[in-house]
């Protein structure tokens, strides 16, 4: 787990929008109020300057987000959110409500979220120019705010307490809480996880600031320092500092939906690695972690790369020697983690590739250095990095594999001649006959050493057998022409059939 504190400048970093920021006033929002989600209607609650705003967003297609922005920029960028895991259908509903309480309903008046139980001593409302929404007492005493309830978004003035955390959205584009929570724990250490999603549950940390036992509060001030501190107010550490003036930009610190540098953070931990099995991470010039396919793998769900990739062609055969079918994307500078099942030394890369190729449970092999690693399906923890000097072997499919069906068929271009013995048979039923025949057939084929009619797993399955005419036999016997004997079933015949 890393110690340095540099990491955090990789997924912590301040966004600076150009608009000027007041001095913080507010404007009260009186008890009984409300707000509706509809199309086209930008209707909100806004902080006395504007640079913020409170109400409905909707995000493309999928429904409403009750969020906060900022209010004077056309990206309308969310720094809050209540319902980010349950989006609300349009006529949905927010209820300020006489007592005290927000409360957030759809269309068919069922509570989807709410902001406190307990709101008796709660007298208004406001949206404040920090971008802290409040719920506050006549003594100017907050009872509810959002600061308190943070999302995936630190603002100049939050402060987060012991037992508080950040959780990234899922996509830059989808806002449900994502795999990374940062979080300042009950102990004091300031602490990324990778979470088991989607449980939400802490999987293991790839980062800390090492802070048991003496980190208190996480302090975002208005300089746009970011800085962790002690009980005595002593700063522990100074996570982010930019001197740039909050009268010139807005400024605000998120945990991104990638989690920062996780690409070689958490290989140590995760089994499936930090864009799961089949797909490799890949860290941009800007320092942000991009998950890619192998060039013959494609995402399972184009329009989520974290739903992992699968393999475009069909999968090596052991039940015949396919090794002449299959070649190798090769990609330098990467390496893959765990799955390896043997392991060779002091050879060659070609040697590598030979072994790899003539083995069918093998899906990659990865070369350095006179070292051989064999790689299982799935492939996990790819990671592609200049510094690395690993060559990965890729396996993919050169020929094109016969589909199942076809693989059922008999190759007409392979010409055999079969032994066919047939009979026919007086005075017995119809699928008497037919069983026999079938029977015999199954018999000469398997004797045969030709191509198989059936595949293993579908050896049972009748529909797949040749069917044959009654003309086609009288052909095959020259007319019924040579008799080997008679049995209990009747006469029995010698035919040729010609495939």
């Amino acid at each position: 787990m890393a110690s340095s504190i540099k990491l955090f400048y990789f997924f912590l970093l301040p966004m600076l929008l150009s608009f000027s920021a007041k001095a913080q006033t507010h404007k009260n929002i009186t008890l009984g109020s409300s707000l509706s989600a509809h199309h086209n209607d930008d209707s909100s609650w806004v902080s006395p300057s504007g640079d913020f705003a409170f109400g409905f967003q909707q995000i493309e297609n999928d429904g409403f987000l009750l969020a906060i922005w900022f209010n004077k920029i056309s990206e309308k960028t969310v720094v809050w959110s209540a319902n980010r895991d349950d989006l609300v259908r349009n006529g949905s509903k927010l209820d300020l409500t006489t007592n005290g309480q927000l409360v957030l309903y759809d269309p068919d008046h069922a509570k989807i979220w709410s902001s406190q139980e307990n709101a008796s001593e709660v007298s208004y409302a406001a949206m404040l120019d920090t971008g802290n929404f409040v719920l506050a007492a006549n003594d100017s005493v907050n009872v509810w705010e959002s600061f308190d309830q943070p999302t995936d978004t630190l603002l100049p003035t939050q402060i987060i307490n012991e037992g508080s955390l950040l959780i990234a959205r899922y996509l830059d584009t989808n806002y449900s809480s994502g795999r990374f929570q940062y979080g300042l724990q009950p102990d004091g250490n300031l602490v990324l996880y990778l979470n088991n999603y989607p449980q939400y549950t802490n999987n293991f940390a790839y980062w800390a600031s090492n802070t048991v036992g003496i980190g208190f509060q996480l302090i975002f001030n208005q300089s746009g320092y970011v800085y962790l501190v002690d009980k005595n107010g002593t700063i522990l550490n100074t996570l982010f500092s930019d001197a740039t003036s909050p009268e010139d930009f807005y400024q605000r610190v998120t945990i991104d939906s990638d989690g920062g540098n996780v690409c070689t953070s958490i290989q140590a931990r995760s089994r499936s690695g930090a864009c799961g099995y089949n797909s490799y991470c890949l860290m941009d010039h800007d320092q942000k972690a991009s998950c890619l396919c192998p060039n013959s793998y494609s995402f399972i769900d184009p329009n989520d790369v974290r739903k992992r990739c699968k393999p475009n062609f069909v999968q090596q055969s052991c039940d015949q020697d396919e090794s002449d079918a299959f070649d190798y994307d090769v990609m330098a500078n990467t390496k893959l983690a765990y799955n390896e099942y043997e392991y060779f030394t002091s050879l060659s890369e070609d040697w590598c590739r030979k072994i790899c190729l003539s083995d069918c449970f093998c899906a990659a092999a990865v070369f350095d250095d006179g070292k051989c690693w064999k790689k299982k399906f799935p492939l996990s923890n790819m990671i592609m990095d200049h510094s690395y000097t690993e060559t990965t072997l890729v396996k993919k499919r050169t020929i094109n594999s016969t589909s199942l069906s076809g693989s059922n068929k008999i190759d007409r271009s392979d010409r055999s001649t079969l032994i066919l013995v047939v009979s026919v048979l007086l005075g017995s039923s119809g699928f008497v006959n037919i069983l026999f025949l079938v029977l015999i057939i199954i018999y000469f084929f398997r004797i045969s050493g030709g191509t198989k009619l059936f595949p293993q797993k579908n050896i049972m399955d009748v529909s797949l057998l040749q069917k044959f005419t009654y003309v086609q036999l009288e052909e095959a016997t020259d007319g019924f022409k040579e008799e080997l004997g008679r049995g209990a079933f009747g006469m029995v015949y010698k035919g040729v059939l010609e495939f």
